[in-house]
């Protein structure tokens, strides 16, 4: 059963809030809601408010883990990247009062292109397709490469013991949530895996904290061109090989196993033309002079990352607090993922 409209957003109360935030607007004009149906995170919605089109962002109800869901600070990074060259909407507004529509919530423009998931626009042929990770790559050297400090975002997060804390932060969420829904033995003996192996972290970035294909968007023109990155809100200061490691542990390749969440979202990587995980990695190392030796522990922690947060979703399913096909699948889904971390951990 799909969540009605009403239950996550308030439309008068908007359509007010709408009127005094933005210039020349006026609480007469008509106001159009569409729900993004695509993520499986943070509730997205389409705005037309007379002639504006904007986007809305908003927790799912019933959260159970709420700092993955933190639109405030979403909000916060991407209007501090309005004045650099890193690809990112602009926002417009937001509001910390959850009396209004429901929730905490924000609004910024709305960018028009092609989000890629379980499909390639036609336009993208082989030829064409190697630009796409390579666009990816050079976006995100460039948010690695962004002066936090003249950004204003040297409060976002501490520089130093990301990997620990990222450790402790996970490992707490895992804690919370299994009671709620099974053992999973595997996924414990994953993050015990990662302390002991935990590595030397270098500088410290700005980092996305959920790079991958299906959170940017590509401009509906030829050459493939990465227009906006999208879904800030896991983003802090931190070791920027975290993002590499998410970005190439959902890399496809030809021969990849398939029957896993991976291989079920994110296939279109696999098509002829795409750059391989290699060749994304390298790119990067040229770019930035990074050490990537030690990426694996790094893509590992993706992984687990991913199935924790995976089994959060499971259990507001569970608790009946979502309405989203997909999390019903996490009953295998979950399990499936923490086995392939624990191979991966094991070489």
């Amino acid at each position: 059963m799909s969540t009605p409209l009403d239950a996550l957003v308030s439309v008068d109360a908007l359509r007010t809030f709408l009127a005094e935030a933005i210039p020349d607007a006026s609480a007469e004009q008509e106001l159009e809601i569409e729900r993004h149906q695509a993520g499986h995170s943070n509730e997205t919605f389409f705005l037309r408010f007379g002639k504006r089109d904007l986007v809305l962002r908003r927790p799912p109800l019933g959260a159970f883990l709420p700092s993955a869901h933190d639109v405030v600070r979403e909000y916060r990074v991407l209007s501090a990247l309005g004045p650099t060259e890193v690809r990112a909407p602009r926002t417009i507004a937001s509001c910390e009062d959850g009396s209004v529509i429901g929730a905490p919530f924000y609004l910024m423009e709305r960018m028009h292109g092609d989000v890629i998931r379980d499909s390639l626009p036609s336009r993208f042929d082989v030829g064409e397709r190697a630009r796409i990770g390579q666009e990816l790559i050079d976006s995100l050297v460039e948010l690695h490469a962004v002066d936090v400090k003249l950004a204003g975002l040297e409060g976002f997060g501490r520089p130093d013991g990301y990997l620990a804390r990222q450790l402790k932060r996970w490992t707490g969420q895992m804690e919370l949530t299994l009671p709620h829904t099974r053992p999973i033995p595997d996924l414990v003996a994953v993050g015990e895996w990662l302390a002991t192996e935990l590595p030397e972290s270098g500088p410290s970035t700005l980092v996305h904290g959920d790079y991958k294909l299906d959170n940017v968007m590509f401009a509906p023109v030829l050459p493939a061109r990465l227009n906006a990155i999208l879904d800030w809100e896991m983003s802090t200061l931190g070791d920027p090989l975290a993002d590499l490691g998410w970005l190439i542990s959902f890399w496809r390749e030809p021969g990849d196993a398939a029957g896993s969440i991976f291989s079920d979202t994110t296939r279109v990587t696999e098509m002829e033309g795409f750059s391989s995980r290699d060749e994304l990695v390298s790119r990067y190392q040229d770019a930035t002079g990074r050490d990537v030796d030690g990426l694996d522990w790094y893509r590992v922690l993706a992984i687990w990352k991913l199935a924790i947060l995976l089994e959060g979703s499971y259990a507001r399913h569970l608790a009946g607090m979502t309405d989203d096909p997909f999390f019903a699948k996490m009953e295998s889904g979950v399990p499936e993922l923490a086995s392939i971390a624990l191979d991966l951990a094991k070489g």
